[in-house]
């Protein structure tokens, strides 16, 4: 009994360098169950997962199935580095594997505060998972959103705006959903979510005990990214215009362009770009201008990232060239700002990011996926897994 004992004392210093050694997330589980004293020690989520992990469907390549596995890809601070090797693996001493069956078949559309958004094809549920724990919360299904006239067996009616649409049901349920964020994790009273859908790319809200998605009341289309900050929706569409809402827990958002002149860009035809809205730490709001351009039909590569700070006070966005100690990471997630020096290994003023390139997706092109690191200061872009198919996008799992 003594011996139980002392194991059962082990000091948290030493436990930790134990479950270090444990990459499947089922068997560092099962290192909890030794006894009450080391699941009390040891977090849900190995690290804590203060900071953003990435999320790989495994299996997509030319002897494995889609989905059959998903793999979270962890580099020493939970970001990942390029091993000096090849330039495209990930070390195997951060990589963590988790098979989650729930993503089987259906879609990933946002990631906030350390659970998945994804879309169920078949049963057109938008469905929040905790990866770790298994936990599921549904939100309005997609029949509800303001754009479905009507759905007829495995036939529905939608509005595209010019014109009423009849597709497959399915069909409609891969094509509807753009994004979803939120400000919390859904077990919060003061839970919300918005919704980016349809062709032309509106804005729907959700609050507790709603049961369908609500428009937003203002005029606006073709928004590229939406996010919750001292709480307001901000959100940015294809010509780099924000929009400002007010959240008004009765009624929902209250909106109004905001004022300021958005950026301007004089872009090559053939090049195309995405916005990504990140809320910093000192208050400030930033604009993320990412330029791409097309390979083929299915791969996107990366070209740039353009910075730009909203000041309030003059209501002009001005260029930034350095985020100095910050990194900003940013994809189909809620994009975040975190603090380099926190982390081992991790550089500032750089961008981490992966693609979504959903419209592929929602027909089912396998593609190339555009990831890697972009360096603000020589303007260098470093590429991740450059070389492996995914049907579903990766995407970062966040704090």
């Amino acid at each position: 009994m003594g011996g139980v004992d002392q194991w059962a004392s082990i000091h948290q210093d030493m436990l930790s360098e134990i479950a270090k050694l444990f990459y499947s997330y089922d068997e560092y589980l099962q290192l909890g169950l030794v006894c009450k004293q080391w699941n009390f020690k040891l977090p849900k989520i190995p690290g804590g997962n203060k900071i953003p992990w990435l999320l790989l469907p495994i299996g997509s390549g030319a002897t494995r199935k889609p989905f059959e596995a998903s793999t979270l890809e962890e580099e020493d601070m939970q970001l990942p580095t390029i091993e000096e090797e090849d330039g495209r693996r990930l070390e195997e001493k951060g990589i963590y594997h988790l098979t989650l069956p729930e993503l089987q078949d259906n879609l990933t559309r946002g990631s906030c505060h350390g659970w998945i958004i994804m879309v169920l094809t078949y049963e057109g549920i938008v469905r929040m998972l905790n990866p770790f724990t298994k936990v599921c919360f549904d939100l309005p299904p997609i029949s509800t959103l303001p754009n479905v006239i009507d759905i007829h067996g495995d036939k529905c009616t939608i509005d595209l705006g010019d014109k009423f649409y009849t597709l497959e049901t399915t069909q409609m349920h891969k094509l509807q959903v753009w994004k979803v964020i939120t400000n919390l994790a859904p077990n919060n009273d003061d839970f919300m979510a918005v919704i980016v859908y349809a062709w032309d790319r509106n804005l729907a809200f959700y609050k507790p005990n709603d049961r369908r998605w609500l428009k937003f009341p203002t005029t606006h289309k073709h928004i590229l990214d939406v996010i919750f900050f001292h709480d307001k929706i901000y959100a940015a569409d294809n010509n780099h215009q924000l929009y400002e809402f007010h959240i008004d827990k009765k009624t929902g958002p209250v909106g109004r362009i905001y004022e300021a002149t958005p950026p301007s860009l004089d872009l090559p035809i053939d090049i195309f770009h995405l916005n990504y809205l990140i809320g910093c730490d000192d208050g400030s709001l930033l604009m993320l201008i990412r330029h791409f351009h097309a390979i083929g039909r299915a791969y996107y590569e990366t070209i740039k990232f353009d910075v730009y700070k909203l000041n309030k006070n003059e209501k002009v966005w001005s260029r930034i060239y350095n985020l100095g100690n910050y990194v900003l990471v940013v994809g189909l997630n809620s994009s975040v700002q975190i603090f380099a020096s926190n982390f081992l290994n991790c550089k500032g003023n750089t961008i981490y990011f992966t693609d979504n390139p959903l419209a592929l997706q929602s027909l089912d092109i396998p593609c190339h996926h555009d990831i890697g690191i972009f360096n603000l200061e020589d303007g260098s872009c470093h590429r991740l897994l450059a070389d492996v198919n995914f049907v579903c996008p990766p995407i970062w799992i966040l704090p």
